[in-house]
């Protein structure tokens, strides 16, 4: 160990304190303060040895091996912000990142999980939401997390080693689950995907609780058989890099001509639009907005059954029904 690390080891957790008590008064984990000791508990910066910052000429590598003290600083500072954190870039694609804590422990809370719950987590990143799954649940194979790229497992579960812990982690398509380790109680996707795969619902108890990223939503179902499930998106705004694998649409670009200028900054709206990509126009989803009283959110749901899924907009039966891919 280095000179520095001392001093490294107090400013994190000096930071983690600090990151614990701002999500604290974000009030994200009302419901279940457990969560509150995993944050406390798991270090963050182990998970995140070097990660990119966003600037005027690029991205900016912060790295917990610098030599100057200084940058050792900044990397630890930016570890424990409230933020999201690029970790790995391929050709300037961002390929994997470490979500905004505040809202990890709100999905994490949303999911609901249950002493003895054997999760799944699709999107193993760095390592540090399966560590704070491990964490509330135990260390005992309850947790698999998986990752198309060999190089995001093999990182992670050497993050999760050095912090101590030891989830199952997988090689392998997110969109197609892992159903040598089903069955599952909790299924959380940290990547966003343009519709529920049926491997998931297939792979889950009855009851199961799903949470998943969708068109910069949130949205949580409740699995009632092998092939169907239905809930609702959460008020959270939320972004995510996309699934990489069978699950992955590529995003087409749309133009928003046409539309009043307000429509362009309305955030619900730009949700409805990415969530009806395919069956409304521009204009189509802009008029619906306004006539049903701009919904956030919270209205909005999506049912899978039958061999296919639908999103809804306040009854899954309802005149407002698209379907998904």
């Amino acid at each position: 160990m280095g000179a520095y690390d001392t001093e490294t080891e107090g400013l994190a957790a000096t930071a983690r304190a600090a990151l614990v008590r701002e999500i604290d008064a974000d009030g994200a984990w009302t419901g279940d303060p457990a969560w509150r000791e995993a944050f406390t508990e798991v270090p963050r910066h182990l998970f995140v040895p070097y990660y990119y910052v966003a600037g005027p000429r690029g991205y900016e590598r912060r790295w917990g091996e610098s030599d100057d003290r200084q940058a050792r600083r900044r990397w630890v500072r930016g570890a424990y912000a409230d933020a999201p954190l690029a970790t790995r870039l391929r050709d300037g694609e961002l390929l994997s990142s470490s979500s905004q804590p505040s809202l990890m422990a709100r999905m994490l809370v949303a999911l609901r999980v249950r002493d003895g719950d054997r999760v799944l987590e699709v999107g193993a990143g760095t390592g540090y939401n399966a560590a704070l799954l491990a964490h509330r649940l135990g260390d005992d194979g309850l947790v698999t997390t998986i990752d198309l790229e060999p190089e995001i497992t093999e990182s992670a579960r050497q993050h999760l080693a050095a912090a101590g812990f030891h989830p199952v982690v997988v090689t392998g398509d997110g969109a197609r689950g892992v159903p040598e380790r089903a069955p599952f109680d909790r299924i959380i996707a940290t990547c966003e995907l343009p519709t529920v795969p049926r491997a998931w619902i297939a792979q889950c108890r009855p009851g199961a609780r799903v949470l998943t990223p969708m068109a910069t939503g949130l949205l949580t179902l409740t699995v009632h058989g092998r092939e169907h499930a239905e809930g609702r998106f959460l008020p959270t705004a939320a972004f995510f890099v996309p699934l990489r694998g069978e699950g992955r649409t590529e995003p087409e670009d749309v133009s928003l001509a046409g539309l009043p200028g307000r429509a362009r900054a309305e955030e619900p709206f730009r949700f409805l639009l990415g969530l009806t990509r395919g069956t409304l126009d521009p204009l189509e989803a802009y008029a619906l907005w306004e006539r049903e009283g701009r919904p956030d959110r919270g209205r909005y749901g999506v049912t899978v059954g039958g061999g296919r899924a639908w999103a809804w907009l306040d009854d899954p039966e309802g005149p407002y029904r698209w379907p998904l891919p």
